[in-house]
Parts: structure tokens; C-alpha cells; sequence
């Protein structure tokens, strides 16, 4: 799938919809989760992807989700191997990394239970 199939909002859009309820998955490892991450992201590791597909999928029936990584590589890598499998994503770019320059507030610590 090359990037013209993958939209992307950047973090703008991301705070707006967040705003609206849209769910925000994080495909970072847990380690760059715990050191800086966009509240209320649910974390959910690139390489675990395709077996959390439908976990996705539930989220998208309400709105189409959000996926960031640190900067949008890996969200966008995720983005397309969900909207090959009919689930409505879309990729962040600039991801967690704009999404904390830009002021925004951020959350750290270990993974929530």
C-alpha cells in the first residue's frame, strides 16, 4: 500500500477529534509509551497489530480511529494494514513527538492497568 492510500490528519485534527471521542491507538513500544504519550492513548505495540485487529475494529464502529507513533512511520504501516482489513484508520503525522511540541498535554509513567 504506498502513502497515497493512507490518510493522515496532523495533531490539530487529532486534538479535535479527540475532543469528539475518537479513540487514539499508540503502536510505540512500552518503553517510549511510559516516557511520553497523548492522554488517554491506548498502547497497543506495532509487532501486536494484527492480533489486536478487532480490538481496532470495535473502536472504529463509533468513529474512525487514530494512530500515532513517534513521529508517523509506524502509525502509517499500521494505518494500512488496518484499512486492508476494513478498519477505518487513520495515521497522525508528526505523531506523539508533534503532538508534545506543540504544547499539548502529555502523560508518562508506566502502563496503565
Amino acid at each position: 500500500m504506498d502513502d497515497a492510500e493512507i490518510p493522515e490528519i496532523d495533531v490539530d485534527e487529532l486534538d479535535r477529534r479527540r475532543s469528539a471521542g475518537a479513540a487514539v491507538f499508540d503502536v510505540r513500544e512500552p518503553d517510549e509509551y511510559e516516557e511520553v504519550r497523548i492522554p488517554g492513548a491506548v498502547l497497543v505495540p506495532l509487532a501486536t497489530v494484527p492480533d489486536s485487529v478487532e480490538r481496532f475494529r470495535a473502536a472504529a464502529a463509533d468513529s474512525q480511529v487514530c494512530v500515532v507513533c513517534a513521529v508517523g512511520g509506524r502509525s502509517g504501516q499500521a494505518v494500512g494494514f488496518l484499512r486492508a482489513r476494513g478498519v477505518d484508520a487513520v495515521n497522525v503525522a508528526g505523531g506523539t513527538n508533534a503532538w508534545h511540541q506543540s504544547g499539548r498535554p502529555v502523560e508518562t509513567g508506566p502502563v496503565p492497568a
